[in-house]
């Protein structure tokens, strides 16, 4: 693209955004201060689940603007991204345990809302179990990407697997381009989107200063992974990705040039792969998800800082305009 082409196109798009910023949500009842969970949309309500320790299952209703605690976890459940599926929530490719040594649970394990229940889903290959990985939904199957074997220590892999919900079936995809672990995955119409993560390795005392510049993407069409000329602006890991239409919004996530967890939110319009911004969040965070409800992207918990803390349960919430 020309140069004068681009410097237009990013000026359409801050125009667009021009109008929008984020609130914090103030609510009747509050939420449980977490990090290293995972946040989603189901059914029409938001979930916070997992984290640091023993932590609930909370539920936020937007009609009466309440959390609500609706079960307990069934073990420690950490460094995952959540999906809804068919009405329920997926949690597979999480870790449990201490840092540095946070192990990967070995099977799927599935919330259902309605009957505020957990029970055991199918089990990962044996010789694919990872936690920290990239989990999102396509048509009816769940997809895991990337992620690490031995927690923040070592085994940071590419790998990138199908799951069929029905039958427990696996199947072996083409590995992403680079291994990267505390990554998040979006879909972007018919693409995956890798953008952010790092290659933890306590082992060699590289643990936050291994951040991951390069986007790459995976063709469901073709088959085959690309990656982009344009590089993530801001390098972190433990950010939260999210696809609305032709974007891609990358957001929250530590690194090791601040201590301050990252409050930029960047967008890829992947129809030119070219890069423009939102406005910061009000606060910066790590290690929680993002969703996306009513034409709404909401953000909750996490971590103020990177590292362990000081852990949050406020969640700030902007407007989506159609682009």
């Amino acid at each position: 693209m020309k140069p004068i082409l681009t410097a237009l196109l990013f000026f359409f798009i801050l125009q667009l955004h021009a109008q929008e910023s984020w609130t914090v949500v103030t609510p009747k009842t509050e939420a449980t201060p977490r990090h290293e969970n995972s946040f989603v949309a189901c059914e029409g309500k938001l979930y916070s689940l997992g984290g640091r320790g023993k932590r609930p299952v909370e539920e936020y209703n937007p009609k009466t603007n309440t959390w609500t605690k609706v079960a307990d976890a069934p073990m420690e459940i950490s460094h995952f991204q959540a999906v809804s599926y068919q009405g329920e929530i997926w949690v597979i490719g999480a870790l449990t345990g201490g840092y540095p040594h946070e192990t990967p649970i070995a099977n799927a394990l599935i919330f259902n809302p309605k009957t505020k229940t957990w029970r055991d889903g199918p089990k990962l290959p044996e010789n694919r179990l990872r936690g920290s990985a990239g989990v999102f939904v396509r048509k009816d199957k769940i997809y895991v990407v990337c992620g690490i074997q031995d927690g923040h220590w070592d085994g940071f892999v590419a790998w990138f697997d199908e799951l069929d919900p029905k039958t427990g079936k696996w199947t072996t995809l083409p590995d992403a381009p680079r291994a990267r672990d505390h990554v998040s995955a979006a879909m972007v119409g018919d693409r995956l989107y890798l953008a952010g993560g790092r290659t933890s390795n306590a082992k060699n005392n590289r643990v936050i200063d291994t951040t991951i510049k390069e986007v790459d993407y995976y063709d469901f069409k073709t088959g085959t992974w690309t990656t982009i000329d344009a590089g993530i602006p801001t390098e972190r890991a433990g950010n939260s990705n999210l696809g609305i239409g032709p974007y891609l919004i990358v957001m929250n996530g530590e690194s090791g040039v601040q201590v301050p967890a990252h409050a930029e939110v960047e967008v890829l319009d992947t129809r030119s792969h070219t890069w423009s911004k939102l406005p910061n969040l009000l606060q910066g965070r790590h290690g929680t998800g993002v969703a996306y409800l009513d034409g709404k992207i909401y953000v909750q918990a996490g971590s103020a800082n990177r590292g362990g803390g000081p852990e949050l349960s406020e969640m700030e919430v902007m407007e989506w305009k159609s682009k």
